[in-house]
């Protein structure tokens, strides 16, 4: 199945390191990062793996659950997240979840076509609090993801999804803000009273409102 943004994210039942969860009910008014690996015991997964549990904390604070999924089982699943807290200095604080037959993976198009049929790709979405697929971000198996990015467009994502802004390239969070076009000139200093700056008729920026 193809999902696009947009999209509400496929529910699911599954097994866990930490029990069984329904993932729309696990998730519940939170925001969601759901990500993908391709096996235990591989090497860019465990570093992966362990930098997510260094930063659960920044996680927390964005109100966002944080879960992975590989295609391995449970009892693969125990002795693989022993070896991540060793190498990784760190405690994996989230769930694992289970996938030996592949039913989520493959709900959620993560086989790597072109590699294998049981690798997963490795695939991260964000999903809001309305269960909907708001970011999908593809790597191969062969590059370790950057979680500072993640952090960085969970940032983006819920400050656009409140306020009438964009966020520009290379945008961080405490930066200026890009107001969208459907807000009129008029409208502007109602809605933003930080006040605002016209650089084209198009690009009209102004102070991050919610901070």
């Amino acid at each position: 199945m193809t999902l696009r943004l947009g999209d509400i994210a496929p529910d699911f039942t599954a097994e866990t390191s930490e029990g069984t969860i329904n993932f729309h009910e696990w998730s519940g008014n939170n925001w969601a990062v759901f990500f993908s690996h391709p096996r235990d015991y591989t090497p860019v997964c465990t570093t992966e793996l362990g930098a997510v549990a260094r930063i659960k904390g920044e996680f927390d604070k964005r109100q966002t659950k944080v879960i992975a999924i590989s295609v391995d089982p449970l009892d693969s699943h125990a002795g693989w997240i022993k070896d991540i807290n060793e190498t990784q200095n760190t405690t994996v604080n989230f769930p694992l979840i289970a996938d030996p037959d592949k039913t989520i993976a493959n709900l959620y198009d993560m086989i790597h076509p072109n590699a294998s049929d049981t690798a997963t790709v490795r695939s991260v979405f964000i999903i809001g609090p309305d269960k909907k697929i708001k970011l999908q971000l593809t790597y191969p198996a062969s590059t370790g993801r950057n979680f500072a990015e993640i952090l960085r467009v969970l940032d983006s994502l819920q400050l656009t999804a409140n306020y009438s802004v964009a966020t520009p390239a290379d945008w961080q969070n405490g930066q200026d803000c890009v107001i969208v076009p459907a807000v009129k000139d008029e409208d502007i200093p109602a809605k933003f009273p930080k006040g605002h700056t016209v650089i084209k008729p198009y690009l009209r920026t102004t102070p991050q409102p919610n901070l």
